[in-house]
């Protein structure tokens, strides 16, 4: 295996069907000093697509890093995890679930499926800034991320 050099971008996969937040994530990450691309699907069933490079995604590049609502359109993002985490070829991708859930059951399961870090959304814009940047400081400054 090859090392990738440090000064290629990482590839993030927001899977968000919320509007305001997607924007949100894209504003953060427009200061950002790491090199990087966020795609963006608004759907369990996209992101398996995208995941799995079929029909219209077929030249994605693969994801360092996704990062998840759990309460999706036509596919709820915890099938999506269990599917990722099942196939040999995603199941070392990250994913944080960020989500407006703060349900025992739903972070208990989260983690049962092997998530790597479970965060509820704020609904304050200010907080909810602040969480973005602390993950792009965590996941993409701090963190090795794995690759092909």
């Amino acid at each position: 295996m090859i090392a990738r050099e440090s000064n290629q971008d990482k590839i993030i996969l927001l899977v968000e069907d919320s509007k305001a937040d997607i924007r949100l994530f894209q504003e953060v990450l427009k200061t950002s000093t790491i090199p990087h691309q966020l795609m963006v699907v608004r759907d369990g069933i996209d992101a398996m697509a995208y995941l799995r490079q079929e029909g219209e995604f077929s030249d994605s590049p693969r994801p360092n890093l996704i990062i998840l609502d759990l309460n999706l359109p036509r596919k709820d993002g915890r099938e999506v995890v269990a599917e990722i985490k099942a196939d040999p070829s995603l199941k070392r991708i990250p994913v944080i679930v960020l989500t407006t859930s703060s349900n025992d059951e739903d972070i208990n399961q989260s983690y049962e499926l092997y998530v790597n870090c479970y965060i509820t959304k704020s609904r304050n814009l200010k907080d909810l800034f602040k969480l973005v940047q602390g993950i792009e400081s965590f996941w993409l400054k701090t963190v090795t991320l794995p690759f092909e």
